[in-house]
């Protein structure tokens, strides 16, 4: 069982920066990790992945660009940094971990353990 936090969030105004942080109770090592996001009455979405080893990642062509997602297995973290944010960029972000994959992974029904999720809310 791994037990997933996310933190980092708040507000921001549009155009600015912030950086979540996903720390695993557990060793991360060799769980290929992904960022979702759900806006308010919509679907939880794919933000970014990345593969076990940091070798890979992907983005949704919503964030490719101004997204980056990292991780230290030396800390069981992993990292979204976004910047030049949007007002639509609006949601609640949620870390995840895939215990069965190797490769990124896009599809939320392939992961296993959640975060709790992080508010971050952008102002126009």
């Amino acid at each position: 069982q791994v037990q997933l936090v996310e933190s980092g969030g708040g507000l921001v105004q549009a155009g600015g920066s912030l950086r979540l942080s996903c720390t695993a109770s557990g060793e991360l090592g060799g769980y290929v990790m992904g960022w979702f996001r759900q806006a308010p009455g919509k679907e939880r979405e794919f933000a970014a992945g990345i593969s076990w080893n940091g070798g890979s990642t992907e983005y949704a062509d919503s964030v490719k660009g101004r997204f980056t997602i990292s991780r230290d297995d030396a800390k069981n973290t992993v990292y979204l940094r976004m910047d030049s944010l949007k007002p639509e960029d609006t949601a609640a972000y949620y870390c995840a971990a895939s215990t069965n994959y190797i490769g990124v992974v896009n599809r939320r029904d392939l992961y296993d353990f959640w975060g709790q999720g992080t508010q971050v809310t952008v102002s126009s």
